[in-house]
């Protein structure tokens, strides 16, 4: 049996017999990734294989032992989960602005509309898939294209995050996790929650994820909802939770991650 795969990203598609599958850009290549009972299938259907699609483990033995029995408890049956470390930044970073201001279910359809709209379509082999359409093809869109698909509100952030992209990508790409979100906050319309999306998405690091994300907050209710977690607006909840791991920077990627895949996998 096939064990748990990590499905938060909007390009992840559901399908009714069970199987999820997406497509991704890593190097110079097109993927599509798929998963069903028998397993994870990576192919590469257009462009060169430089750079394979590769999932990071995330095991509950690295929990922090201060958070509440009942939220470990929930995770470690989960047992350890696979999550693709988004290997295109640019990506990355379109998916946390598209999270802007937008509940959850708002900012899949958004990504996904904008990603068939504009993007480069992918000929799945359940349904047709689409990645994002790159930096520099955003930043040629008129502000009617943006309308047209529900991103009026992004579009300054978006074309500031392009503009920057295309002259610093090939330094930020090799940053570690900490050091990333310092360099995208400094785009205009990019403060520490989007940074911090972007950050842990293509890194895989989730030390660094902003943990008071009502994603965080609604999954771990549910996980413990007998604990006495504090009201979604109370400010609270951050420290509480960075608080379990102290400085053990695996232990807070461990229960963020986990955490975040209970929400969403397969």
């Amino acid at each position: 049996m096939a064990g748990v795969l990590t499905t938060d990203h909007p390009a992840w598609h559901h399908y009714d017999n069970g199987v999820r599958a997406r497509a991704v850009q890593a190097g110079s290549g097109l993927w599509v990734m798929s998963r069903d009972s028998r397993g994870l299938r990576v192919d590469c259907v257009d462009g060169n294989e430089d750079i394979k699609p590769s999932l990071c483990a995330t095991d509950p033995a690295d929990l922090p032992t201060a958070a509440p029995i009942a939220l470990r408890t929930g995770l470690v049956e989960l047992g350890v989960s696979q999550r693709l470390a988004n290997p295109w930044l640019w990506d990355a970073i379109t998916t946390a602005i598209l999270r802007q201001v937008v509940r959850a279910d708002q900012a899949r359809k958004l990504y996904r509309t904008w990603c068939s709209t504009y993007g480069t379509d992918i000929d799945g082999p359940f349904g047709p898939l689409a990645v994002a359409p790159t930096h520099t093809k955003v930043l040629k869109l008129a502000e009617s294209s943006f309308a047209a698909v529900g991103a009026r509100f992004h579009r300054t952030a978006l074309q500031a995050a392009a503009e920057q992209y295309d002259k610093h990508h090939e330094t930020w790409q090799h940053l570690d996790a900490p050091a990333l979100v310092d360099a995208l906050t400094t785009i205009p319309r990019i403060g520490p929650w989007t940074a911090r999306a972007v950050a842990a998405d293509f890194t895989g690091d989730f030390s660094v994820y902003p943990h008071d994300d009502l994603a965080v907050r609604t999954w771990a209710a549910l996980i413990a909802p007998s604990y006495p977690w504090p009201d979604k607006k109370d400010k609270a909840f951050g420290p509480l939770w960075t608080g379990w791991a102290d400085e053990d920077r695996t232990a807070l990627h461990t229960l963020t991650l986990a955490t975040l895949t209970w929400g969403a996998h397969a």
